[in-house]
């Protein structure tokens, strides 16, 4: 079936047509009714046909017949979440990438730990990863419908989709027909996940060893437009940058001085009874064990604001991480901020097809893999 087909049906199915940029969670109405589709066809086609082999093997509407009201459900359940629940979309944003960035999107990392499985969970990077719930509930209302015939890894495709759309972000075309993985990868996501301390060459190699270039990089970002950016990933930025003992000289002054009122001093040396320091030779994401009740700093653009006004920040140098103000730190990486940050539809068009080609790093395809019932639990 062609591309142009292929939207055409979705359309009809639908009935997404035109949708402002500016909708807010907070919305009532729903942000799918309706949805403006972006002019993508040309790069639709490059982005979803000329990637791996297995990927050829998804198309959409995977389960029209078999399971034709999937994401309907999916939507639906999503929805309702949003309503009652401020974390939905960065949680699922989240929760894709470090499933997508790690050995590909095969639902590794909602797995619990069992016998023959080392959860992805409990690697450090994913301590405070959220949104496990949700899968679940969206999950569960799509086996009283359709047993046993929907994906765990498509769940999360599809639900991370919608989520963005409600959250203001672009609506893009995903293909279905993943099939889930039977094993975890928890020290593949302890080594190979980007680490909020990187410095951009770290940064740019690690997207582009999954194929992504820089514009594409710099525009995945613009997902930190959302969602709690915990003490633990930024605080040598506020006391100790690089073993100076002192901050990070490109920080702004004003966002220095609020985030030490977020997050305190552990350098016992420099502030007498503050907690002592984690080994500060360890990976920054493995220094201490996090929760999701640790304190941190609130990113909140929503509806027209998603995106652009984090672009705006790192041009005021008030990049809350360390990777996100090293976008500023080279010229080319430097251009993409202050274009995402002046032109709105640029960043909407690029985030759209690079989330796109997130959701098909390599998948796995019938017959490799397996549908799980419970998606913590291998079937």
């Amino acid at each position: 079936m062609s591309l142009r087909k292929d939207v055409n049906m979705f359309r009809q199915r639908h009935k997404l047509l035109t949708r402002p940029s500016s909708t807010s969670r907070h919305h009532n109405s729903s942000a799918f009714g309706p949805v403006r589709f972006i002019p993508l066809m040309l790069s639709v086609k490059n982005q979803m046909l000329e990637t791996d082999n297995a990927s050829h093997l998804l198309r959409y509407d995977f389960y029209g017949e078999s399971c034709p009201n999937a994401e309907r459900i999916v939507r639906a359940a999503v929805e309702d979440l949003y309503q009652v629940r401020s974390d939905v979309a960065p949680a699922l944003l989240r929760l894709i990438f470090h499933d997508c960035f790690i050995q590909g999107c095969d639902a590794s990392v909602l797995l619990d730990p069992a016998d023959g499985i080392d959860s992805e969970k409990e690697s450090p990077p994913n301590e405070t990863l959220r949104g496990f719930d949700l899968i679940d509930i969206i999950k569960s209302k799509l086996e009283e419908e359709c047993p046993g015939l929907v994906s765990c890894a498509d769940v999360l495709v599809l639900a991370a989709r919608d989520s963005v759309v409600l959250a203001g972000g672009p609506f893009y075309p995903v293909y279905t027909g993943r099939r889930d993985s039977t094993v975890a990868f928890s020290n593949h996501a302890t080594d190979e996940l980007p680490s909020p301390r990187d410095h951009l060459s770290l940064l740019l190699a690690a997207f582009a060893s999954r194929g992504f270039d820089e514009r594409e990089t710099v525009s995945l970002f613009g997902a930190h437009s959302m969602g709690v950016i915990h003490c633990k990933f930024f605080e040598n930025r506020l006391y100790d940058f690089d073993g100076s003992h002192e901050p990070d000289p490109s920080m702004d002054l004003g966002l220095l001085h609020l985030l030490r009122t977020k997050c305190k001093n552990c350098h016992s040396e420099s502030s007498p009874g503050s907690q002592p320091c984690p080994n500060s030779s360890l990976s920054p994401t493995t220094v201490h064990n996090s929760s999701t009740e640790e304190p941190g700093m609130l990113m909140n653009y929503y509806g027209s604001a998603f995106g652009t006004q984090y672009y705006h920040s790192l041009l005021q140098g008030k990049g809350i991480l360390h990777t996100d103000q090293q976008l500023m730190a080279a010229e080319e990486s430097a251009n993409w901020v202050r274009a995402y940050a002046a032109d709105i539809s640029l960043f909407r068009h690029d985030f759209a097809l690079a989330m796109m080609k997130l959701s098909d790093l390599q998948v796995l395809t019938a017959p490799l893999g397996q549908i799980r019932l419970n998606c913590s639990k291998v079937a």
